[in-house]
């Protein structure tokens, strides 16, 4: 093809409406295929009836294995499948969630890089956390465009924002202004081609449902002192640019901020195990401190009484450490070094 044929389109919390706005923007003699990828829960089926109604001009239908890709046409993705691209067809996925979503976003756009090129425009809308950072970096890294919404005009400002620490963005602009845009750049003849990373090419057979061991996850990354929440298998840190990213030897893939989020719960439910269980032992030895007294053995007592106030000094510092858990964090200026990607 002689234009940017492939349209990949990302986003989760708040991306509803400005995908609304980007597919009621394209035209009906569109020359491109759009793919898009909203985390939405297993089984819901919601989002094909609102983007139907959004895409007036062009049909919109579910990913389905094997289909062929058309210029024209937007293709959605389906509860618990990644949706892939390869020699002008889809590829529905069972591979590991990535983010904690299938289908994520990332393989997505990773899929479109390796298959296209310099043919895709990666395009992603508002979102929590940072899933889709690291597709758009595989797709600016093969030769495509990478397209961002305003943050400041996202309900969700978390992923756009992270995208624009992981690439430069060749347009960032308001969701309503993203169609119009899309339709000019969909007829521009692409760049050249340039050599695909490896490295891109196995996390989109991992998302496929390839085989992964400890041997092939070591091409791409390095061992990490990390658990996965997923499987309590061993992380490995993945090499190259874009966000901190980690993968296990399952094929589990969790940005830092993912991993930190799940990290969270465990730690805030941990935290008032332990505060439970101090709590419960301080009221023991207390008991054990008055059949002390009551018995006429007063050093058994005056010993159990101190353990008991030093239990108690514990459970004060674990209670804190829950309260302080519940309040937000306050990023720095660079969210932990990664500004440059």
């Amino acid at each position: 093809m002689d234009n940017r044929d492939i349209i990949v389109i990302g986003g989760s919390a708040g991306a509803t409406t400005p995908l609304k706005s980007v597919l009621g923007g394209l035209p009906r003699d569109l020359p491109a295929a759009v793919f898009v990828v909203l985390h939405i829960p297993a089984r819901s089926i919601g989002i094909l009836t609102t983007v139907t109604q959004a895409a007036t001009h062009l049909p919109v239908l579910p990913a389905e294995d094997g289909m062929e890709i058309r210029p024209g046409h937007i293709y959605l993705g389906v509860p618990d499948r990644h949706l892939l691209l390869a020699d002008g067809r889809i590829r529905l996925g069972r591979g590991p969630r990535e983010n904690m979503a299938r289908p994520a976003i990332d393989p997505l756009f990773r899929s479109a890089a390796v298959a296209y090129g310099p043919r895709v425009v990666g395009v992603l809308l508002s979102g929590l956390l940072n899933d889709g950072a690291a597709g758009l970096s595989a797709i600016k890294r093969c030769g495509g465009l990478a397209l961002v919404q305003d943050p400041d005009d996202a309900t969700a400002a978390e992923m756009p924002q992270a995208a624009l620490r992981a690439v430069t963005a060749d347009l960032v602009a308001p969701g309503t202004r993203i169609g119009d845009v899309l339709a000019d750049v969909a007829r521009q003849a692409p760049g050249p081609r340039v050599p695909i990373p490896p490295e891109i090419r196995l996390e989109v057979d991992i998302a496929a449902g390839e085989r992964i061991d400890s041997a092939l996850l070591s091409r791409i990354a390095d061992p990490a002192p990390l658990i996965c929440p997923d499987c309590g298998g061993v992380m490995s840190q993945m090499r190259g640019p874009g966000p901190l990213r980690f993968r296990c030897q399952v094929g589990h893939a969790k940005t830092a901020e993912v991993l930190a989020h799940e990290q969270e719960n465990a730690v805030d439910e941990a935290l008032r195990v332990a505060l439970r269980i101090i709590e419960e032992r301080a009221e023991l030895v207390t008991r054990m401190a008055e059949e002390g007294r009551q018995s006429g053995r007063r050093a058994v007592a005056e010993m159990y009484q101190d353990r008991a106030e030093e239990y108690r000094r514990y459970a004060d510092t674990i209670r804190r450490a829950v309260l302080r858990s519940m309040r937000p964090i306050q990023p720095s200026g660079d969210e932990g070094g990664q500004d440059q990607g």
